[in-house]
C-alpha cells in the first residue's frame, strides 16, 4: 500500500478543513462586529427616540450583513472541503484492503518451529509471564528452555540503566573468550565504564585500583584508549571540564545497553531482532504487491496456490535483506553453489548455466551479450563472489 498517498490526500484534507475553519471565524468576527457596531447606535440614541430612528439602524445592519454575504464566503472553501472528504474514504478503501486472506498461500509451515519462534519472542521482549502462558498452551515444554537466558539478560539490562555494571562485568568475563572469537570489544566497553563510574563517585584511589586489576589483559590490544583512561585520574573530581568531558555522555550508557543485549543473543545463536517482528514487518510491505498480483491472476486460484516460485519480485528494504542474492536476469533463477553468478567481459552478470546455453557448451564459440553488442568467450567470463 502506497502509504504517502494516503498522507498527501490526509493533509489535503486537514488543509482543507484549516482553511475552512479560518474563513469561517472571520465571516464570524465580520458578523459580530457589524452587529455591536449597531448595538453601540441604539444605545447612544436618546430614550425618547422614535422607532423609526431604530428602524433605520437595524436597515444599515441588515444591508452591511447582505454585503459582507456570509454564506457565499463560506460556500467555496467548504464545497472544496467536502470534495476532499468525499475523495479520502474512497482512497482508504482502495489503499488498505480490509481482505488480506486473498494474498495467503499454504506453505506448509511446521507449526512446531512457529510455536517455538512465537515464544521466543514473547521472552526476547521481556513477557515471560506471556510467554510461560503460551507454552503452557500450545504445550511446547521446549521453547520453555529459552526463557532462562532471556531472563539473565534482562536482568543484567536493568541493573545497566540503573548504573550497576557489576552483573554485566561478571557475564563478560565468564563468557570472555566466546566474546573475543566473535570480534566483540564489550568487554573492554564494561571496564571503561565502570572505570569511569567509580573515578565519579569514589574517587582517584579507588579508580587506580580497579584500572590495575582489570586492564592489563587489554593493555596489548587497547593501549591508547587505556592510556586516555588514565589521563582521566589527573582531573578527578572535574572530569566534566577535562577534555575528556565525552566520555562522562549519557548516551554511552545507552549504546552499552543495546550492545550488550546484541552480544547476549550473539552468544545465544540468537539475532538481535525478533524473528517473529522481522518477518510480520517484511511481510507487511511485501503485501500490497502480493495483493496486486493476486487481483490479476482473479480465476486462477489453483496456479496461485501451487506456484514455487513468484512471477514478480518482491522489493524489501535493506533492513530485511539479510545476505546477498543473485538473480539471473535472463533464466529468472536465483544462484547457487552449482550456478554460481559470472561477470562477463563487458560487466553484465548471469548465472553460469545461462552462459553455458548462449555458448551453447561451447567454451572457444563467442557469443553476444543479452544487455549490450558485445561479443564474449565463456573463457573470460569469472565468477564472482558475493
Amino acid at each position: 500500500m502506497e502509504l504517502s498517498t494516503i498522507k498527501d490526500a490526509f493533509d489535503r484534507v486537514t488543509k482543507k478543513q484549516k482553511v475552512a475553519s479560518s474563513k469561517s471565524q472571520e465571516v464570524i468576527e465580520q458578523i459580530g462586529h457589524e452587529i455591536e457596531q449597531a448595538l453601540l447606535k441604539i444605545q447612544s440614541i436618546n430614550d425618547t427616540a422614535s422607532l423609526s430612528e431604530h428602524k433605520v439602524i437595524l436597515s444599515e445592519l441588515k444591508a452591511k450583513l447582505k454585503e459582507v454575504a456570509p454564506l457565499s464566503q463560506l460556500e467555496g472553501t467548504q464545497k472544496e472541503l467536502n470534495v476532499a472528504l468525499s475523495k479520502y474514504p474512497k482512497l482508504l478503501e482502495k489503499s488498505l484492503n480490509p481482505d488480506i486472506s486473498k494474498a495467503y498461500r499454504n506453505v506448509g509451515s511446521d507449526i512446531h518451529t512457529v510455536n517455538q519462534i512465537i515464544a521466543s519472542h514473547f521472552y526476547r521482549e521481556g513477557h515471560f509471564d506471556l510467554g510461560d502462558c503460551f507454552v503452557n498452551e500450545a504445550r511446547e515444554s521446549e521453547a520453555a528452555d529459552q526463557k532462562s537466558p532471556f531472563l539473565q539478560m534482562y536482568q543484567i539490562l536493568e541493573a545497566t540503566r540503573s548504573r550497576n555494571l557489576d552483573p554485566a562485568v561478571s557475564w563478560a568475563t565468564t563468557n570472555s573468550e566466546k566474546l573475543k572469537l566473535s570480534g566483540s570489544d564489550i568487554e573492554m566497553k564494561l571496564h571503561r565504564q565502570q572505570f569511569i563510574e567509580i573515578l565519579q563517585n569514589k574517587g582517584r584511589d579507588e579508580a587506580l585500583g580497579y584500572a590495575r586489576t582489570n586492564f592489563p589483559p587489554f593493555a596489548t590490544k587497547y593501549l591508547a584508549e587505556i592510556q586516555r583512561l588514565m589521563a582521566c585520574l589527573l582531573w578527578a573530581g572535574k572530569l566534566d571540564s577535562s577534555p575528556y568531558s565525552d566520555l562522562l555522555s549519557p548516551c554511552h550508557w545507552d549504546k552499552l545497553a543495546e550492545e550488550l543485549a546484541r552480544q547476549f543473543c550473539n552468544l545465544m545463536g540468537q539475532s538481535y531482532e525478533s524473528p517473529l517482528s522481522a518477518t510480520i514487518a517484511a511481510g507487511v510491505q511485501g503485501l500490497p504487491t502480493l495483493l496486486k498480483l493476486m487481483n490479476v491472476m482473479t480465476g486462477k486460484k489453483q496456479e496461485w496456490l501451487s506456484m514455487k516460485q513468484l512471477p514478480v519480485p518482491i522489493d524489501l528494504d535493506r533492513e530485511f535483506q539479510f545476505h546477498s542474492i543473485f538473480v539471473c536476469p535472463v533464466s529468472r533463477d536465483q544462484a547457487t553453489e552449482e550456478n554460481p553468478p559470472m561477470l562477463m567481459s563487458c560487466g553484465h552478470v548471469l548465472c553460469k548455466q545461462s552462459i553455458t546455453k548462449l555458448s551453447k557448451n561451447n567454451n572457444t564459440r563467442p557469443f553476444k551479450c543479452p544487455y549490450c553488442p558485445t561479443e564474449v568467450e565463456v573463457g573470460q567470463c569469472k565468477q564472482l563472489f558475493f
